[in-house]
């Protein structure tokens, strides 16, 4: 009897001039499945041994995969299994906040080596930028004092931050960065790193962390519910993050509730905005997190009744993601604390009747994620390691037969 492992892999082509499209998929595979030999790539990717051979040849060249431990199995040929290189590429990922901005030194397979944070002054982009940049510098010195080569082998630079992108904005919404929405901030970052720079909303980033390490990973079809100082939603979609066409999609906590006469946006009733304005906080307090979580284990009561109303729009929010996405599950992730996580989640259930009422359920329909506030940058670190290695199902591939 063969004992086959199941392989996660894109199909590859055979085509001519779909080399660039064959690499990415090779170093999916590897990333997504650990050691593999040529034969298991192969046979999870449909392409050719040669084709496969001779990629590896190429990423072995390029320092990105390199070859481990003959294995013997049985009276088999013996295989080599291949892995990637963990110093093969490097990547930044930034966070930009209205009070903060943390930066993150990931490798080719995800693993964080630097941590820096910096408080943004009060002015905006004008005076904020030049924190920014330096954040980014001293998170490319540090990595470099770890790998010495990391400069020759970075990759680009992904920044994450609240949207939406792109509107007129009017007056000054404190859920709104006006002024940073406003400023040339990737021209400004591009210039000032040497780096190629992507943006993408904070919870489109979230929804990216969940994926490599949370409660997404693995899944094709997954619903992130951001809770940050506003509120958004990182859609997963056949594997695949969604952004929509101009990066917005998600952006939940702009919807309207209420009327005729009065709407509400969504965020303004279920954020930790909304949550600082309730108990009188002040949001740039570097101490905020740790006042939080220990009012949610103390079960305070000011903040039990904030809970039990976000709960009550969450609790809609979840039916209507639902009933939109049919996803595999929605995962309540973002910057409260665990404490807090746990509070609005027992607080939401049960959950809205809707078609996630399914008998042959495997997951919860909700569930918590990443409490960890340096989430998103790990996401917007994923990004431009994302943008030169993975494959997309919108290039070129094959369909199973």
């Amino acid at each position: 009897m063969n004992d086959i492992r199941p392989i996660r892999a894109t199909s590859g082509t055979n085509q001519e001039g779909a080399s660039a499209h064959n690499r990415r998929v090779i170093v999916d595979a590897l990333r997504l499945n650990g050691p593999l030999s040529r034969a298991d790539l192969a046979r999870a990717t449909r392409l050719t041994k040669q084709t496969v051979s001779n990629i590896i040849e190429e990423l072995e060249q390029d320092g990105l995969v390199a070859s481990g431990a003959v294995v013997r199995k049985g009276r088999g040929q013996p295989s080599t299994p291949y892995e990637l290189v963990p110093a093969g590429a490097f990547a930044i990922g930034l966070q930009i906040d209205r009070h903060l901005a943390r930066a993150i030194a990931v490798d080719l397979v995800g693993s964080v080596h630097v941590h820096v944070e910096a408080k943004l002054p009060a002015g905006g982009p004008s005076s904020g930028v030049e924190v920014v940049l330096a954040l980014v510098d001293n998170a490319r010195r540090q990595l470099q004092l770890v790998f010495p080569q990391s400069e020759d082998r970075l990759v680009g630079l992904g920044l994450a931050m609240p949207g939406p992108f792109g509107l007129k904005q009017e007056g000054d919404d404190p859920w709104m960065m006006a002024a940073w929405q406003a400023f040339p901030l990737l021209e400004t970052l591009s210039a000032g790193t040497g780096l190629a720079v992507s943006l993408q909303n904070d919870a489109a980033a979230a929804a990216t962390a969940e994926r490599i390490v949370g409660a997404a990973h693995g899944l094709d079809h997954a619903v992130c519910l951001y809770l940050g100082y506003g509120l958004g939603a990182g859609l997963i979609i056949n594997g695949e993050l969604y952004n929509g066409a101009n990066g917005n999609a998600g952006e939940i906590g702009m919807a309207l509730l209420g009327g005729p006469d009065r709407y509400t946006a969504l965020e303004h009733r279920a954020s930790l905005a909304s949550l600082y304005q309730h108990l009188t906080l002040d949001a740039a307090d570097p101490a905020l997190r740790d006042t939080i979580d220990r009012l949610a284990m103390d079960r305070d009561v000011r903040l039990l009744s904030w809970v039990e109303e976000a709960a009550a729009n969450l609790r809609w929010s979840v039916h209507l993601i639902e009933t939109l996405f049919d996803p595999e599950t929605v995962i309540l992730c973002g910057g409260a604390p665990k404490a807090l996580g746990e509070c609005l989640i027992k607080a939401m259930e049960p959950l809205l009747t809707s078609i996630a009422d399914r008998p042959d359920r495997r997951l919860p329909r909700l569930q918590l994620g990443l409490t960890d506030p340096w989430s998103v940058a790990l996401g917007a670190a994923a990004a431009p390691i994302g943008q030169t290695f993975d494959p997309r199902f919108s290039a070129i591939w094959k369909m199973s037969k």
